[in-house]
C-alpha cells in the first residue's frame, strides 16, 4: 500500500510540474503591472502568476494558523471562565 500511494504521488507532481510548464511556455507575453502608483518592470504574465502562487501558498497556512490558535485560545479562555 505504501508503494501505490508513493507511485501516486510522484505522478501527481509530475503533472503539476507538467502543467506548470505548459502555463510558463505559454504565457510568454511581457507586461509590466501598476499598482497604487508602483510600477513593476517588464516580465512574462507567467512570472507574475507564479510569484502570486507562491505567495498565497505561503500567506494562506499562515493565516490559517493564526486564526486556529486565536479560536483556541478563545475556547480555553472560556472553557477556564466557566469552572
Amino acid at each position: 500500500m505504501r508503494g501505490v500511494a508513493r507511485v501516486l504521488l510522484i505522478f501527481s507532481v509530475l503533472v503539476i510540474a507538467l502543467a506548470i510548464l505548459i502555463f510558463v511556455l505559454e504565457n510568454q507575453h511581457n507586461v509590466s503591472l501598476s499598482l497604487l502608483g508602483l510600477t513593476t518592470g517588464r516580465m512574462p504574465i507567467s512570472v507574475f502568476v507564479v510569484l502570486a502562487l507562491i505567495l498565497g501558498m505561503l500567506i494562506g497556512p499562515l493565516l490559517g494558523a493564526l486564526f486556529r490558535n486565536r479560536r483556541d485560545h478563545t475556547r480555553n479562555t472560556v472553557k477556564n471562565s466557566e469552572r
